[in-house]
């Protein structure tokens, strides 16, 4: 009997109970290497692709594009041409047969939901996932960001430590006043959620203008502060995109906003229509605009970064990594030059701004290695 390895539907994010192949990029027949994209996957938040966990030939297709399934449903296998078509016959009716059972006796699923608290900073907004006794890490998103950034990355790291998720002041279901608008004000928000949560140190992960308020709270907080992941963090050079932030700020319908967002990532087809309409529905709510406008002015405006935490970041003395994508079209890969040990230093290749979305495992990797 050959070696059969079944594909199934991921979960990508916590809050992922089904999900739809979109398409799939391989046909049946066709050799597939360890890691290869095989599939588009389409939630509720994004379109992602699912990685082959095993080389050989896809042999079957059991979902065709355009079907809805539960997370953990067969939708294909790999197998060498070898293996009989009776084998995958008997191994698809035997998976099948083992979820239907599996789905019949397993308690109803509810999506976690984020816990709005009260702080001295107004409403801060937390999705929380982990063992309570853990290593606590708190996720601090960007400019125009939300703790849905981290659907991905949260996951992978939720088995293994506490995990924090916030929106800050000004986005999400956060207070739309902001406690000032440069990093160390923002910063106010890491401190207030760690308060309220009755946390005394965090391992720190930020990303683009949160890895500056991440930088910001580490530098005026280290006893606080366990270690800092920074991912395309701003506040390390001048160049900025400024005109990605413009067009963000200014798009009002789908299509300028997809045009806008697509800016973001190595790979366009990352931006769903679902990812599209709920920042439209974001920025519709009272307050968002005034944020987002005044935060743009004083971090990024004339054509460049106005904030600058290089020093900063060189006079922390706690363990410190720095992620950025190759291809990031927001700030400039070239800005990671000499902001962390050589070792420390993750430079990913086929990544824009968003390595948290694109290859939140390596991420995950990274966070584990200084987290401990």
């Amino acid at each position: 009997m050959g070696d059969i390895t079944a594909l199934v539907m991921p979960k990508f994010g916590l809050a992922m109970l089904e999900g739809k192949v979109a398409a799939w990029l391989k046909a049946e027949g066709e050799q597939v290497s360890a890691g290869e994209e095989v599939a588009e996957i389409e939630t509720s938040k994004i379109t992602a692709a699912l990685e082959s966990p095993a080389a050989g030939t896809l042999r079957r297709i059991v979902a065709p594009a355009g079907e809805t399934l539960p997370v953990g449903a067969l939708i294909g296998l790999l197998t060498d041409a070898a293996t009989p078509e009776a084998e995958i016959d008997a191994f698809v009716a035997a998976a099948q047969e083992r979820f239907a059972e599996a789905m019949a006796s397993r308690v109803s699923e509810v999506a976690p939901e984020p816990t709005r608290l009260d702080t001295p900073l107004g409403t801060i907004n937390v999705l929380e996932a982990g063992p309570a006794d853990a290593a606590a890490v708190v996720l601090v998103h960007g400019f125009g960001g939300g703790l849905d950034n981290f659907l991905f990355l949260q996951p992978a790291l939720a088995g293994r430590y506490r995990t924090l998720a916030l929106d800050l002041p000004g986005h999400g279901g956060s207070t739309k006043t902001l406690p000032g608008t440069s990093p160390e004000a923002m910063a106010g928000a890491i401190g207030a959620l760690l308060d309220a949560r009755g946390l005394e140190r965090a391992h720190l992960v930020g990303h683009s203008l949160g890895g500056a308020i991440a930088t910001a709270f580490a530098a005026a907080h280290p006893g606080r502060s366990a270690s800092l992941t920074l991912i395309s963090p701003a506040g390390m050079g001048e160049e900025i995109n400024t005109g990605y932030i413009t067009a963000f700020l200014a798009a009002r319908r789908p299509k300028a906003l997809t045009a806008a967002l697509e800016t973001l990532f190595a790979d366009p087809s990352l931006v769903s229509r679902e990812m599209v309409d709920a920042i439209l529905r974001f920025r519709r709510l009272d307050g968002v605009e005034a944020a987002l406008s005044a935060l743009a002015a004083a971090n990024f405006a004339e054509g460049r970064q106005k904030i600058a935490l290089r020093a900063t970041l060189a006079g922390l003395s706690l363990p410190l990594a720095v992620i950025w994508g190759r291809e990031d079209r927001v700030i400039p890969a070239a800005q990671a030059e000499g902001l962390a040990p050589p070792e420390r230093l993750h430079l990913l290749d086929h990544v824009g701004h968003m390595a948290h979305l694109e290859q939140s495992a390596e991420v995950a990797r990274v966070i584990g290695e200084i987290a401990g």
